[in-house]
């Protein structure tokens, strides 16, 4: 939504850890908060009304599992399990009782990054106010073919309004070059042999220097994506 962080919620009693993680996620532009009460876990999340939950299994009072059932009474919202326990039982367990995924402890901080991410896209990914969910912050509406980032529009070109639009049409999906160079031969503008890769070249910069990542991916010797 434009203008608005994603809300993560972290259980886990272990507050270094804890600490370690919200410090991460904020630095990528999440808005976190960490559980206080354990007694009192989905009251907090009332409070608190966010997007994903980081769900330890060990907790003081009760455990994971119970909590995540809990939330399950009141929302849908995405739960990743964070857990010591390695057995297959558990991570059954976890998935049975309505969790989206399970990260095993020790854990990289990217990983858990890029699995936060994942989920994020896959389940908000829907037009609300006509803006589209890439990335954090990173919205596209498709019918002025913008792009805003914290509710700042991203000045584009027509041609690179045009290429940016068919790459979200065909998300995840690769569009080969041939039809990309096809989209900028409808523009008024001069096109070459190296029009194609000029304007690439443009919006990855854009985009990199907006939200401080790569949006659109190389396939080699095909053609271009968006995650």
């Amino acid at each position: 939504m434009p203008g608005v962080k994603m809300k993560i919620m972290i259980v886990e009693d272990d507050e270094a850890l804890a600490g370690e993680v919200r410090s991460f996620l904020e630095k990528w532009g999440y808005e976190v908060s960490v559980a206080e009460r354990f007694d009192e876990i989905t009251q907090e999340f009332s409070e608190h009304k966010p997007q994903l939950v980081l769900m330890d299994i060990n907790l003081p009072y009760y455990d994971g599992f119970y909590w995540c059932t809990r939330i399950r009474q009141i929302s849908e919202v995405p739960i990743i399990y964070i857990s010591s326990r390695n057995d297959d039982r558990d991570q059954i367990m976890a998935i049975a009782q309505g969790g989206d995924d399970y990260v095993e402890k020790p854990f990289r901080l990217q990983i858990l990054r890029a699995k936060v991410e994942a989920i994020l896209r896959r389940t908000y990914q829907y037009k609300v106010k006509e803006q589209i969910f890439i990335s954090v912050g990173l919205e596209f509406d498709p019918v002025s073919s913008s792009l805003f980032f914290d509710g700042k529009e991203i000045e584009l070109t027509r041609s690179e309004r045009r290429i940016f639009s068919r790459l979200m049409e065909a998300r995840p999906d690769v569009v080969f070059r041939d039809e990309l160079m096809m989209e900028l031969w409808n523009t008024d503008e001069y096109v070459s042999d190296g029009t194609l890769t000029t304007v690439i070249c443009r919006l990855r910069n854009k985009l990199k220097c907006a939200c401080g990542k790569n949006i659109i991916n190389t396939k080699k010797g095909q053609g271009y994506f968006v995650l």
